[in-house]
């Protein structure tokens, strides 16, 4: 059975488009704090987020149903699928990166807008996909070009977070792929072990919101504050961002060694 089926590339679109937008977070913070409305920035970039979440929720079912129709070589045929579904989070990743340029110019404007707008996220919206859209396209459209590099020092690198962000992205990408995979190495176990995906994934999230955004928004609001220079939040998003991709990679490493220990973890569960 061929491994690249119309399922497996249906998943690959949606990961690639969940993990851009979860990139392209760090564009709605640049964007707040370029014109010094966070909360609005957040606030706007909150509709991006449900499409991001009802993404996974279509594509997590249809997940499972590569492995009811595996067969015989499950392990196998779902290992490869699996992996194949890990570089899309990479590939999504990588293309959130590249858009950052562009977002920021787009939020800025859209934030500016809703301002304006006394927080109607619909009129944003009208404005946004009125009959002058290809124009204002062009207009805000950025080509990522190294004279976005300019002005880095090695110190704006926040290196701790750029560990910490990694391993979490790794955690957060095998999450619901490692415990569906868990359930083929104990299909006896099967339903425990898939369970277990929303225990993976709520770690992953709690260390997140503990750790990681807390100094990233504390980050944002000195510079919209004035505290610090907006080149040091740039180019702290550009290493968060960099880390996710490094995570993604990684979670091709973590794969296999985590779906054995979430299929051992089920024997005491």
């Amino acid at each position: 059975m061929d491994f690249l089926t119309s399922k497996v590339l249906l998943i690959f679109c949606f990961l690639l488009l969940i993990h851009s937008i979860e990139t392209l977070a760090y564009a709605a913070r640049l964007s707040g704090a370029r014109v010094g409305f966070i909360a609005s920035a957040l606030s706007l970039f909150n509709v991006m987020v449900i499409v991001s979440r009802m993404s996974n929720m279509v594509q997590q079912p249809v997940t499972g149903k590569l492995v009811d129709v595996a067969g015989a070589d499950a392990l196998s045929l779902v290992g490869s699928q699996f992996r194949f579904l890990i570089f899309g989070s990479t590939v999504g990743t990588i293309f959130g990166m590249l858009l950052l340029p562009t977002f920021v110019a787009v939020f800025s404007r859209a934030i500016v807008h809703l301002a304006g707008e006394n927080g109607s996220v619909l009129q944003v919206f009208r404005k946004a996909f009125s009959k002058n859209i290809f124009k204002h396209a062009k207009h805000y459209a950025r080509r990522p070009s190294l004279e976005y590099m300019k002005d880095f020092r090695f110190r704006y690198i926040p290196k701790r977070l750029f560990v910490l962000n990694m391993a979490i992205t790794a955690i957060y990408t095998i999450g619901v792929l490692a415990a569906l995979y868990a359930g083929v190495l104990v299909p006896e176990r099967h339903t425990t072990a898939v369970m277990a995906s929303g225990l993976v994934n709520g770690v992953a999230t709690m260390l997140l919101a503990l750790f990681v955004d807390p100094k990233v928004s504390v980050l944002a609001d000195d510079v919209a504050k004035g505290r610090r220079s907006y080149t040091y939040l740039k180019w702290a998003s550009i290493t968060m961002a960099t880390s996710r991709v490094a995570g993604t990679i990684f979670a091709q490493v973590l794969f296999i060694p985590a779906s054995y220990y979430i299929a051992w973890m089920t024997k005491w569960m």
